[in-house]
């Protein structure tokens, strides 16, 4: 399991007093309650302190101790932000990171291996499990439970139920 939980990722500064528009990869409200983060430079992960968020339009503008002009911030643009595992937000029954997801086998229900979960879109209405299956190439797969019947992350496990029209 990752250590760190991306959250966001900086889209560009906001004024010149160091803060930065970031764009949620998590329910923007999380951010409220931000404490630390850590920023993916590239080479290390760099631990900041928020020292204030706001909201403008669809980013979170996100104040760090300590980064008090936009220079010190600017090298910075397209970087993710990360809270450690610790600090993240709990969740409900059925619910899981997407870095947990990523990577999972998935079986049919019949037990065959169909493929390996690469990625999660997250739409209005439901997330849909992007699923590379060495007989269907891509494959979507809606993260509902007509079609989602067994996630065991123990077991890098996930079994489903593919609806007709899924696979053709």
């Amino acid at each position: 399991m990752e250590t760190y939980l991306q959250i966001g990722v900086i889209s560009s500064t906001h004024g010149v007093r160091g803060e930065v528009k970031v764009y949620p990869t998590t329910e923007p409200e999380r951010f409220l309650d931000l404490d630390r983060v850590f920023l993916d430079t590239g080479k290390e992960k760099k631990e900041y302190h928020v020292a204030g968020v706001r909201f403008f339009k669809q980013f979170a503008i996100v104040k760090f101790q300590g980064i008090d002009n936009i220079n010190d911030i600017e090298k910075y643009k397209g970087c993710s932000l990360y809270v450690d595992r610790e600090d993240a937000i709990e969740l409900e029954e059925d619910e899981y990171y997407i870095a947990d997801l990523q990577g999972l086998d998935i079986y049919t229900e019949n037990g065959e291996l169909f493929g390996v979960l690469r990625d999660v879109m997250e739409t209005g209405a439901n997330d849909v499990y992007i699923v590379d299956s060495r007989e269907h190439g891509e494959v979507l797969i809606p993260a509902i439970h007509d079609c989602i019947l067994d996630v065991d992350l123990e077991k890098n496990r996930m079994t489903v139920h593919l609806l007709p029209g899924l696979v053709e």
